[in-house]
């Protein structure tokens, strides 16, 4: 190699090293300014599995578990959170569609979300309204208030769904991965071509109470119908965009334009199966196959779609691809109808660098990089679902002094 080739390698490998310095140095001061961000901001996160964890690895006590310390399991505990700047969750009772005994499993669920809160009172304070959330901010405390994830909660009954308001409940998922007798889900085969009556009364009475409706593991045709019903802003609580990444969990843009005109807010999951184009498309297919081989046998279709991933390992993503399901909604609804709701403790594989609920300023600095203001990610991480949450207790307000509550008449005794 002659010198002067030597001389030009050199100079291009220090140049490659310097821009590389340079690189780092801006992802350090990007991420820096993500957390003087987050001190500022009211980070609301619209979803997180920890209490079906706890009761999946039988820890309703807290006596495995201390939240309090940094877990070497699972995605969720007070040390993260607190490095990851949260303020408000909404905690997710779930229940499966199949699941023995829902309203009472849903009472428990409730039950250990409130004694979560009484046994770390420095650090959680329970919310039910906008202004509760802001005062545990002030506090120095996260503000908890809580989602049932599956209508099947309220087995059929709207005295239950007003019950569940009266111990906290703030939004209710319609559907989770099974169609009900009432609405159709995202993720079986449609019965009803959207909801049923019984479902649009639900809608009316959610309205009503000041509970939120979430459109998060609905069908497209529930979705618009629900968006059609309600007259309080909706939310998809954990959702991402359907046209970057087709799969049927994720939301449309023919919906992402109603809920603009709602007034509600798309908050992104962030599981790789609903961000990753190839995953959401191969997996999504796998599942329909499935289902299709064994109709009535839910245990069956999971088990096989647990060793189908087994044997094809999907990509993960990137923090990029999260940001890019933000942008996209931001583009189709706008700057006001986009926030977070990762699935923390709820999903199977996520993005790199999206490890657990201490990366959030991670995704803040990316948005920060793509050129979004102060103020628009503000409005990203959580002042959209709070005006939500705010506008949705004003219409309540409003139709408690004009409507009676959806009472159906029990059928006479034998």
């Amino acid at each position: 190699m002659s010198k002067f080739r030597f001389f030009a390698l050199s100079l291009a490998l220090a140049s490659l090293g310097w821009l590389r310095a340079a690189d780092a140095d801006d992802d350090a001061a990007l991420l820096e300014r993500a957390r003087r961000l987050h001190e500022t901001s009211i980070l609301f996160d619209g979803h997180n599995d920890l209490p079906w964890r706890l009761r999946k690895d039988g820890d309703l006590r807290f006596e495995k578990f201390d939240l309090s310390k940094r877990l070497t399991t699972g995605q969720t505990d007070i040390p993260r959170l607190r490095e990851g700047g949260l303020k408000a969750q909404f905690w997710s009772v779930y229940i499966p569609s199949e699941h023995p005994h829902p309203a009472r499993t849903v009472i428990e669920q409730i039950d250990l979300v409130k004694r979560m809160a009484e046994r770390y009172p420095d650090d959680f304070a329970i919310a039910y309204t906008a202004d509760d959330v802001e005062h545990a901010v002030r506090a120095g405390k996260i503000a908890s208030l809580i989602g049932i994830e599956g209508g099947v909660a309220i087995e059929h009954n709207l005295a239950l769904l007003r019950a569940f308001y009266s111990l906290g409940a703030r939004y209710m998922t319609l559907t989770h991965a099974t169609t009900l007798d009432w609405a159709d889900s995202a993720t079986d085969a449609p019965r009803h071509g959207g909801l049923t009556e019984f479902g649009e009364r639900v809608v009316r009475e959610m309205n009503r109470l000041g509970m939120l409706v979430d459109i998060s593991h609905v069908s497209p045709d529930t979705m618009k119908d629900a968006l059609r019903v309600s007259v309080a802003p909706v939310i998809a609580s954990h959702s991402s965009a359907f046209a970057t990444a087709r799969h049927p969990r994720n939301v449309p843009d023919d919906v992402l334009k109603l809920v603009a005109r709602n007034g509600g807010v798309v908050m992104v999951n962030f599981y790789s199966g609903f961000i990753v184009s190839e995953y959401a498309e191969r997996s999504s297919a796998e599942r329909a196959r499935l289902r299709a081989a064994h109709p009535h046998d839910p245990a069956a279709v999971e088990k096989g779609y647990e060793d189908w991933l087994k044997a094809h390992p999907m990509p993960r993503g990137t923090i990029g691809d999260v940001a890019n399901h933000i942008d996209h909604i931001i583009k189709v609804a706008g700057i006001d109808h986009v926030g977070i709701g990762s699935d923390f403790d709820g999903i199977t594989s996520w993005p790199e660098g999206l490890d657990d609920v201490s990366c959030y300023p991670k995704l803040t600095a990316e948005l920060l990089r793509r050129g979004r203001s102060d103020d628009e990610v503000r409005r990203i991480l959580g002042g959209n679902v709070l005006r939500v949450l705010r506008d949705a207790e004003r219409t309540s307000a409003r139709l408690r002094a004009t409507m009676r509550p959806e009472v159906d008449q029990p059928l006479p005794e034998k």
